[in-house]
């Protein structure tokens, strides 16, 4: 994903770009070999906005329908695909000892349906480990909550039968009331483009628990 992408969020008026803007569906799925988790495959939709806005500002799509010929579609694939070196994937696995290190992205795909981005990817492990039944905690969020990641659908688990994934929403009373804390009580909008959002993005992410017999 663009981190959060230049292109658009220069666009967007200052207090839209301050708070999250950018929506996102996020389908997870959990890969093993044998007792191993060794995966994580993401699907992220963005939001027909922000989709929209992106092909605009990338001049492809001029008449907004959102139906893209194949040229058009590999000018978004290479924006959409194009991780800055710093950027962490907005994805994170902790373990009984701590958060896990993870390692490349393969099979990265990005598509439009029904006038909507879809980037796909399976983010590898740098070390495959077993979550057994203490679990590995699965988490999407972006840091700086620029961009906001709902868990949805199905959690699918390939190349075991031994383990089964729990999903637990984000408590976002809660995390709406530490945003209210670390703002001074301001509203989000209100935080200009030249200051530091807070880094909140872990307390609206959902987590998806995965236990191993």
């Amino acid at each position: 994903m663009l981190r959060p992408t230049a292109l658009a969020l220069a666009l967007l008026p200052a207090p839209l770009a301050a708070h999250p803007h950018v929506f996102v569906e996020a389908q997870v799925g959990l890969v093993f070999d044998g007792a191993a988790l060794v995966g994580v495959r993401l699907s992220w939709t963005y939001d027909d906005f922000f989709s929209l806005l992106l092909t605009e500002d990338l001049g492809v799509d001029p008449d907004g329908d959102m139906v893209l010929t194949e040229e058009e579609l590999e000018i978004v694939r290479a924006s959409v695909l194009d991780w800055p070196a710093d950027y962490a994937g907005d994805l994170v696995l902790t373990g009984p000892a701590g958060e896990l290190p993870l390692g490349p992205r393969i099979d990265a795909e990005v598509e439009v349906i029904e006038g909507r981005i879809i980037e796909s990817h399976l983010r590898l492990l740098a070390d495959p480990v077993d979550p057994g039944p203490q679990g590995v905690a699965v988490q999407v969020y972006d840091p700086f909550y620029y961009v906001a990641y709902q868990v949805v659908g199905e959690i699918a688990i390939e190349g075991t039968d031994a383990c089964a994934a729990a999903y637990t929403p984000a408590d976002l009373e809660a995390a709406y009331a530490l945003l209210d804390e670390l703002l001074y009580g301001r509203p989000a909008s209100d935080v200009g483009p030249e200051e530091e959002f807070p880094m909140v993005g872990v307390a609206f992410a959902d987590t998806v628990m995965v236990t191993c017999d």
